[in-house]
């Protein structure tokens, strides 16, 4: 394995240990907790000390991460079952593993410190690089083969969308013209590509011009949203009553999932005008923070890389409670769902299999602050 590349500063760390711990300790029975990007094990780590009854199950796609994690997590390796899959593998995970139910779930999203520090793995756009950018680098399409093979029009939409790139079909175009010459396979061409394809006023704020590209090639070659959207409802139908998830995103559109599949939950779908909740009709779970939390500045001073998060959290509630409500809270219900975000349509990749059994595809605060997926 070797020595540790990069380093591991858990973000809002005592956050999210405060939010996890009621579901945690609520007895003296095994409680069941799952870390859905298990990365270099902070989180982890800090859970298994703060609660000695709890069993975790790590997940991760990054086999090197795993590694490291594994090496970390040792002093707890009887209480550990740490899992090669991405976290929309998560149902089949807790089948193999004897699991119908479990008391925390913590999504800690994006690319980890080791994959933004490693300067082969093509993620940081300030470091010359093959472009790779895949989180397993056993399997999936690489953003080489995205930047290359995508014809103009798909290419223009997986930067719109995923990178909210105002100049995507400028930034498509340039890239097309570039490799009619000659196959692009730095990063350090690819960003000056993408700088010198947006206007120079456009250049002058909003940080790296490439970052919001690199991000939307990153969340393409791995699936990120599509991922998402499948396992968080995954995760929220695994919560035992008094169960807790926390979500932590590093960009509007991930933020924009978590905040619907949790809304989604807390509200009623019964008619609005009945004096009652029909029998499966009330929420599943109650909201514990109020909208997304941001990082206060002493955290952003501690860790940088925390100054994009936004932490969400929800508790799984009992449902016949939830059944019990009275008619002025009913008229709060929420009378619409919000659709699916549009995604560009690509190239087939190895996780699509797996959605298409479940749901059939998919689509990762971007922009104005630094993603976590980002170098400077």
């Amino acid at each position: 394995m070797g020595e540790l590349r990069g380093t591991h500063v858990p973000v809002l760390l005592d956050r999210c240990l405060g939010l996890l711990s009621p579901a945690l300790d609520r007895n003296d029975d095994e409680t069941v907790h799952i870390d859905a990007t298990l990365g270099l094990g902070g989180h982890a780590e800090a859970v298994l000390a703060a609660h000695p009854r709890t069993v975790l199950i790590g997940l991760d796609r990054d086999q090197e991460a795993l590694a490291h994690a594994r090496a970390r997590l040792e002093p707890y390796a009887n209480r550990t079952h740490l899992v090669h899959a991405v976290y929309d593998e998560l149902p089949d995970v807790l089948e193999r593993l004897g699991y119908e139910r479990v008391d925390g779930v913590l999504f800690d999203l994006g690319v980890s410190s080791l994959q933004l520090d490693a300067p082969d793995r093509g993620f940081a756009y300030a470091q010359d690089a093959p472009l790779d950018m895949r989180m397993d680098q056993s399997r999936g399409i690489t953003a080489e083969e995205v930047v290359n093979t995508y014809g103009v029009p798909e290419l223009a939409r997986v930067l719109r969308v995923y990178g909210e790139e105002k100049f995507a079909v400028r930034i498509a175009n340039a890239i097309a013209r570039e490799r009619a010459k000659a196959p692009i396979t730095s990063s350090a061409l690819l960003a000056a590509l993408v700088r010198d394809a947006i206007p120079a006023a456009a250049r002058r704020t909003g940080g790296h011009p490439a970052k919001r590209s690199f991000q939307a090639l990153r969340i393409e070659v791995n699936g990120e949203l599509a991922v998402l959207e499948s396992a968080l409802p995954a995760a929220l139908d695994a919560l035992a009553p008094g169960g807790r998830v926390v979500v932590m995103s590093y960009h509007s559109l991930e933020d924009r999932i978590t905040k619907r599949a949790l809304a989604e939950r807390a509200h009623s779908t019964g008619p609005v005008d009945l004096p009652v909740e029909l029998p499966g009709s009330g929420p599943t779970l109650r909201l514990l923070t109020r909208g997304a939390e941001l990082p206060s500045d002493d955290e952003v001073a501690a860790n940088p890389r925390a100054a994009s998060v936004r932490l969400r959290a929800a508790e799984r509630i009992d449902e016949s409670v939830g059944n019990q409500r009275s008619v002025g809270t009913a008229r709060e219900r929420s009378r619409h769902r919000i659709p699916p975000l549009r995604q560009p349509q690509h190239k087939s990749q190895p996780h699509e299999k797996r959605q298409s059994k479940r749901d059939g595809g998919h689509a990762s605060r971007q922009g104005d602050k630094q993603d976590k997926g980002e170098a400077t």
